[in-house]
């Protein structure tokens, strides 16, 4: 059950990765096709789950949550992995969870607000149930963050393993 991105796919996913409140007659234009053909493409590319949402990008900064932290985590046992996840998905200064290999098992990117929200959120996780360690790195800067992904046409792409 692949999807077949052609070139307009493309296209509208780069356009709304640009500006996801971009109308759809303007994406028309673009794209050199009607705006029902447009809203029919975004509808089949939102079915097929390539098209997850649609987000404000706040700037953190405003908001006061100063200290950007990725967090190097342990878990030992397999037998703890879900409830890990489940646990720290859920926690508001979790950004992305990630499993990974090398040092640690999983790695969190985290916002809060100042070095003593850190250490009680550090306080939190390290006392999660098979948690053994944990490494932190906070960001002094950043120059790139972003949730855009290349776009190009593909030919009948199957699902993410993940989405079953």
């Amino acid at each position: 059950m692949g999807y077949s991105l052609d070139t307009i796919d493309a296209q509208i996913l780069a356009l709304l990765q640009r500006d996801g409140r971009m109308q759809r007659n303007a994406i028309s234009d673009e794209v050199g096709l009607s705006v029902s053909a447009v809203s029919e493409r975004m509808r089949k590319l939102e079915a097929h789950g390539i098209i997850k949402g649609y987000h404000a990008v706040i700037d953190a900064k405003r908001l006061r949550l100063d200290i950007t932290a990725f967090i190097r985590v342990r878990v030992d046992g397999s037998e703890h992995y879900d409830r890990f996840v489940n646990e720290v998905t859920d926690m508001p200064e979790v950004l992305e969870v990630h499993s990974i290999t090398g040092e640690g098992s999983h790695v969190l990117k985290i916002r809060t607000k100042n070095t003593t929200t850190l250490e009680r959120f550090l306080s939190q996780i390290q006392a999660l149930p098979g948690v053994s360690g944990t490494s932190t790195s906070i960001v002094l800067s950043s120059f790139k963050e972003t949730r855009t992904v290349p776009t190009e046409p593909m030919d009948a792409f199957a699902p993410n393993d993940s989405d079953s």
